[in-house]
């Protein structure tokens, strides 16, 4: 992403600056890392046991969303099959007793070197909330990072429940080459032959992608317009597909970021951190929310969820 754009986003993200985590045998703190090329998405690490927690989901808001997180050590990705999520309320009391406890599955990215850890959670009131992070460590302890999330009284991105804005974004019959639409190296025509509008007047599902894969450069921005052109060929003659590039002239850029204009399309929506996927049912109403990369296991369930699909 970005250097300039990163800066901004972070600017949302602000007011979450100080985590700290308590350990077998005393407290410890982890401080927040203001990396410019995080894309907007808050960093946390722990000295003591060097474990770096990043949120991949800052735009929360009261309510039950996807909550993920990617977790590295000094050794590199942490790829425990699942990790323990604990929410605790603001100014919940001495105890601070948890909220919520869930397991957090761990999805691998396509490149085999990245992943994220993600979970629904519900969280009943705004305010600065903790999500614990409990680790396992190689003495068989738990490392626990307490990461402060803010939880809006309404999140800014369209959720699960709304109804998605029935943008006219470009399509490919709007302009000459479809290097003004993506800033991908090889764009598939596929993704580029919709208008949100009009899928969601002829009751098409559909699945609308937010990236610029030219600048899909932070640890929890992955390769989803890739992943949405394989979904197309599965789900084609069922839902309508749309990549909208972060760039209104993605072929204008070419290194030079004082030429970028950010796509309109992102403030209707509300969006403010590098990668976005949603899924829209039939009638136009947002059946899946996915804020940072979405692995291909929780976007065809998503996608089968919005067809009526029965899970097996």
């Amino acid at each position: 992403m970005p250097r300039a754009f990163s800066l901004l986003v972070l600017t949302v993200v602000a007011s979450t600056m100080v985590a700290c985590s308590w350990l077998p045998g005393g407290a410890r703190t982890a401080s927040k890392v203001d990396d410019p090329f995080s894309g907007g998405y808050p960093t946390f690490r722990d000295e003591a046991t060097g474990i770096t927690a990043i949120l991949g989901t800052p735009d929360l808001g009261v309510g039950t969303f996807r909550v993920a997180i990617a977790l590295n050590d000094r050794s590199g990705l942490i790829r425990f099959p699942a990790v323990t999520l604990e929410s605790v309320r603001p100014k919940s009391g001495a105890s601070d007793l948890p909220a919520q406890v869930v397991n957090a599955g761990f999805f691998a990215f396509p490149d085999g070197i990245r992943g994220l850890y993600t979970a629904p959670m519900t969280f009943d009131r705004p305010g600065t909330w903790t999500i614990n992070v409990l680790v396992p460590r190689p003495d068989g302890r738990n490392g626990r990072v307490a990461l402060p999330v803010t939880i809006a009284e309404r999140a800014s991105a369209p959720v699960v429940g709304a109804a998605a804005p029935k943008s006219r974004n470009r399509t490919a019959k709007d302009v000459p080459s479809l290097d003004r639409l993506t800033s991908g190296s090889a764009p598939d025509p596929a993704l580029y032959r919709h208008r949100i509008a009009d899928s969601i007047a002829a009751r098409r599902p559909l699945v609308v992608i937010f990236a610029s894969p030219a600048f899909c450069t932070t640890p929890l921005c992955g390769p989803q317009v890739e992943d949405a052109s394989e979904l197309v060929k599965q789900y084609g003659d069922r839902v309508d597909f749309v990549h909208v590039d972060l760039f209104e002239n993605p072929h204008e850029i070419k290194g030079n970021l004082k030429s970028a204009k950010r796509s309109p399309l992102l403030k209707d929506w509300g969006l403010y951190t590098d990668q976005w996927t949603f899924v829209i049912d039939a009638n136009g109403i947002v059946a899946g929310r996915f804020e940072a990369f979405v692995p291909r296991a929780e976007l065809e369930a998503s996608i089968n969820g919005a067809l009526g699909v029965p899970r097996r």
